[in-house]
């Protein structure tokens, strides 16, 4: 069978043009006090502001028209897929990207946090549309407000677009190439558990009826925890404006 009509680079292109108008924009119902800043880690506020930027991007009076208006979502459950449509005919599925500020004092954590966004295991090739879904990726950093310096708020400083479909083709071959499978109809990712290794370097059988969720439940198979980040997604076009935005932060740190 041909493959399906895939979504165009120049589709793409034109959508980045689209919303390009979104960079430089602050969020001024999302204010945040500088001296509150110092209680939270860099991932709590990224997990709290990125779900509310999630819903209020179509809606704020003050952002660029660019064409977003929330999408339905086809799956009908609270991260439902895709996000937005847009006014192309496009679909968008919406990630957020949090850019350390190294002005700001917060609580930082021990160790380096690896970003948390990702393609999760309920967008598969079930649902995606090759033809119509991009993913929009936007980077954003708590920046002060313009006349008040003692409150920050999310402003996008980049973004970019991806094929939706392109991205799940990778992170599904970077999971079976790894020796991981699918259980279900692409229901849930499993990776070889300890156990799993040793039989498949001693030419043992694999169990491929059941999977774990712990190493002690003495599967060959444990659920990928990790499934779907965006840092483990090998897309070149992806993993660049990732290690781009790092670099926005004026360090080599992962950002949170």
């Amino acid at each position: 069978m041909p493959l399906p009509i895939r979504i165009s680079k120049a589709q793409l292109a034109d959508l980045k043009d689209a919303l390009t108008d979104l960079v430089g924009t602050q969020f001024n119902s999302l204010r945040l006090p500088v001296v509150g800043l110092e209680a939270f880690e860099p991932s709590q506020i990224g997990t709290i502001v990125g779900s509310l930027m999630d819903a209020l991007i179509p809606h704020l009076e003050d952002m660029p028209k660019v064409g977003l208006e929330k999408h339905e979502g086809i799956l009908g459950e609270r991260e439902g897929y895709p996000d937005y449509k847009h006014s192309s005919g496009l679909r968008v599925e919406l990630k957020l990207l949090f850019i350390d500020n190294p002005d700001l004092k917060t609580k930082r954590p021990p160790t380096r946090r690896e970003p948390s966004a990702r393609l999760t295991q309920k967008v598969t090739v079930k649902n995606v549309n090759p033809s119509t879904d991009a993913m929009l990726l936007i980077a954003y950093q708590l920046q002060p407000v313009k006349d008040q310096p003692e409150v920050v708020t999310p402003t996008i400083v980049d973004l970019e677009v991806f094929s939706v479909i392109e991205l799940i083709e990778a992170r599904d071959k970077r999971l079976t190439d790894a020796g991981g499978v699918w259980f279900g109809d692409f229901e849930t990712p499993c990776v070889l558990s300890k156990l799993g290794r040793e039989k498949l370097a001693n030419s043992e059988e694999l169990d491929t009826n059941s999977y774990g969720r712990k190493e002690s439940e003495g599967k060959d198979f444990n659920e990928d925890t990790n499934f779907g980040k965006l840092k483990r997604i090998p897309n070149r076009k992806l993993q660049d404006f990732l290690k781009y935005c790092r670099e926005l932060s004026g360090s080599n740190d992962e950002a949170p």
